[in-house]
């Protein structure tokens, strides 16, 4: 897989505002936010894509939304969304699995 910008952010090559990290984990702050409260979880093993996952890396997904959980307790957040972007028609940017989370605003069904 290339090197991506989460792969640098995760070897602490380029800076990023971190929230919360573990050895399977990183979780940062969008530089984009579409929310105000808007965090990646990037699972440190690098995956491209959901396309790409095998069966051995269900753990690792699984993971990455408990995590999520754990990251809005700690900010007293109750409702929020979680999101997969799978390729860019659905405008995955950086071709490493990331997680994201985003709360502090209503949210409307179908997205907009």
């Amino acid at each position: 897989m290339p090197d991506t910008l989460f792969s640098k952010i995760i070897r602490k090559e380029i800076p990023a505002k971190i929230q919360y990290e573990d050895e399977k984990y990183l979780v940062i702050h969008d530089i984009q936010p579409a929310a105000p409260v808007h965090l990646l979880v990037i699972p440190k093993k690098a995956i491209a894509t959901l396309n790409d996952l095998e069966p051995a890396d269900a753990e690792l997904v699984g993971g990455a939304f408990l995590v999520a959980k754990k990251i809005m307790r700690d900010m007293g957040q109750t409702d929020y969304r979680c999101v997969f972007n799978c390729g860019p028609g659905a405008q995955q940017s950086v071709f490493h699995l990331h997680l994201h989370i985003l709360a502090g605003r209503s949210f409307s069904w179908p997205p907009g």
